[in-house]
């Protein structure tokens, strides 16, 4: 299989099934069985001790593809999620123009618009500590619907809106958030220095876009976005 090549059915699962055989019920337990059963061994010994530990190239090969595989995860939870909340968010009557599910949004200005709104989507788990750059890219999607000239309404959709919120309504330093170089030359260009903290440039704007909970419409989110965090 070419290294960037997708993995067909087969590989994926037989991936699976060889780091299964070698990590056991308990991957802890199991490498502490493989320490013990080295202990002695000598050149003449090693290879039949790690055959029978279930070690071979085959395993690594197999943790290679699933590492390339679960980095993708964050990208296949962004989609799914916008996919599953469709159903959830749109009014009778309301038409889809496009919706961008790759990350970044691949040329389109917004993860989605309609005929009645536009609107983007972030799917973390918010924890509440600095998360500095979670906060800059929401506040640049929050700013580029604020921004944008069209009479459709706006949504920034999140995963619990508390955080969020306490985010936008803060006094963190405009100058620290803009750190993407293009974003700020945009901003001050547009507004100059006249916003000091995030809530200085919100305040007058937060009626402009709807910051709403998607955790309700589609619940399996929140474990996903749990989970990718973790791996």
């Amino acid at each position: 299989m070419a290294a960037n090549a997708p993995p067909n059915d087969g590989e994926l699962s037989g991936a699976i099934s060889a780091l299964q055989a070698f990590c056991g019920p308990d991957l802890t337990l199991t490498i502490e069985r493989i320490e013990g059963s080295l202990r002695n061994a000598t050149l003449d010994t090693c290879a039949a001790a790690l055959a029978a530990c279930g070690t071979k190239s085959e395993v690594l090969s197999a943790a290679g593809l699933i590492k390339r595989i679960a980095g993708q995860i964050n990208v296949v939870i962004h989609a799914l999620g916008i996919l599953l909340c469709l159903p959830r968010i749109l009014q009778p009557g309301e038409a889809i123009e496009y919706v961008s599910l790759g990350a970044g949004n691949t040329g389109r200005a917004f993860d989605l618009e309609t005929n009645q709104r536009i609107a983007e989507f972030k799917f973390i788990r918010w924890q509440g500590g600095p998360e500095v750059i979670r906060q800059n890219a929401l506040f640049k999607d929050f700013y580029e619907m604020a921004e944008h000239a069209t009479k459709k309404q706006r949504f920034l959709y999140v995963l619990g809106t508390e955080y969020p919120e306490k985010f936008f309504n803060g006094g963190r330093a405009m100058s620290t958030v803009l750190s993407n170089a293009r974003f700020r030359d945009r901003f001050v260009a547009k507004h100059g220095e006249q916003y000091q903290r995030v809530r200085d440039y919100y305040l007058p704007r937060k009626h402009l876009v709807a910051i709403v909970d998607a955790s309700p419409f589609v619940p399996e989110l929140v474990e996903a976005a749990i989970e990718a965090e973790d791996l």
